[in-house]
């Protein structure tokens, strides 16, 4: 494995943005994510709609209809993940969910820092709805990063002891955010090398040649990449599912900060003073903006 060199690190209270979608039928998976999810549609405008909880977008979905599927082999998105506040607001989306389109929970995972559940929308995209435990009681390793595992969580037990009437009546008010997204690539080795040598991510945990979870600030992972179905991915042709990933750190400074680190290390790079945008090494958009704008 290639060593990689010292970095300038991303600022601790970096977080991940709206995720983006393209998506064939726009009214299916409007549909999914309201009703199902329990997300609030925020703005719908011919072929594109933004949903949230309350104000917060979380997705944005655009409406593609030209463009092929995406193939499950190649580079692209393995999970957006949503994060709620409580384990009530995570049983009363579950549910909802499960309702709604009871075929697309695809499993579940006590994961020793968080309790996730797995979904598929209408399109293939994978959704994992989970809850973090408190910090202080995640496991770090030696290196700094966090003992993570993938333990039996029987859904039907977590509904039972967590779902309460007011998440059962009305899951769109629990409080929810993207906490991390999941990304399928070629290489983890080329994947450390850019999104911790190049940006500035930590290494939380890495399990060999296929999977590595990365973040700012101590956080369990921001980002995940694994090369379960896609080893060997070259660059992504246009297709149907991750539009880009979107990161947001806290003011323009640290903005200004990972443009002059990509400059360094010649990446190109569109930079309007306000929003900064690069491809990672399969041709993935990154956007990345300061919080505030």
């Amino acid at each position: 494995m290639t060593t990689i060199a010292h970095h300038d690190q991303l600022a601790q209270d970096t977080a991940m943005g709206v995720v983006d979608l393209m998506v064939r039928d726009l009214d299916a998976m409007i549909a999914y994510y309201s009703t199902g999810v329990g997300l609030d549609v925020i703005a719908h405008e011919g072929p594109s709609a933004i949903l949230g909880r309350g104000a917060t977008p979380i997705m944005h979905l655009r409406q593609e209809k030209d463009l092929p599927e995406f193939n499950r082999r190649d580079a692209g998105l393995f999970h957006t993940a949503i994060l709620f506040d409580t384990q009530a607001g995570l049983a009363g989306s579950v549910n909802s969910t499960a309702r709604f389109a009871p075929r697309s929970f695809t499993g579940s995972s006590d994961h020793l820092v968080s309790e996730a559940f797995y979904f598929d929308d209408p399109e293939g995209n994978g959704v994992e709805l989970y809850w973090d435990r408190p910090r202080e009681a995640w496991t770090r390793t030696t290196g700094g990063g966090v003992q993570m595992a993938t333990l039996p969580l029987d859904p039907n037990t977590y509904l039972r002891t967590h779902l309460t009437d007011q998440a059962l009546a009305k899951p769109e008010l629990a409080v929810a955010n993207i906490g991390h997204v999941h990304l399928q690539v070629g290489d983890i080795e080329v994947a450390e090398q850019f999104y911790v040598g190049v940006l500035g991510f930590d290494v939380m945990a890495r399990y060999g040649a296929q999977a590595l979870f990365v973040s700012a600030g101590g956080y369990h992972h921001h980002i995940g990449m694994n090369t379960w179905n896609s080893a060997g991915a070259g660059p992504r042709a246009a297709s149907l599912g991750l539009g880009q990933v979107s990161i947001e750190v806290p003011t323009t400074d640290d903005l200004d900060a990972l443009a002059a680190r990509l400059a360094a290390q010649s990446v190109d790079r569109r930079h309007d003073g306000a929003v900064l945008r690069f491809d990672d090494p399969w041709k993935t958009l990154v956007e990345v903006r300061p919080a505030a704008v």
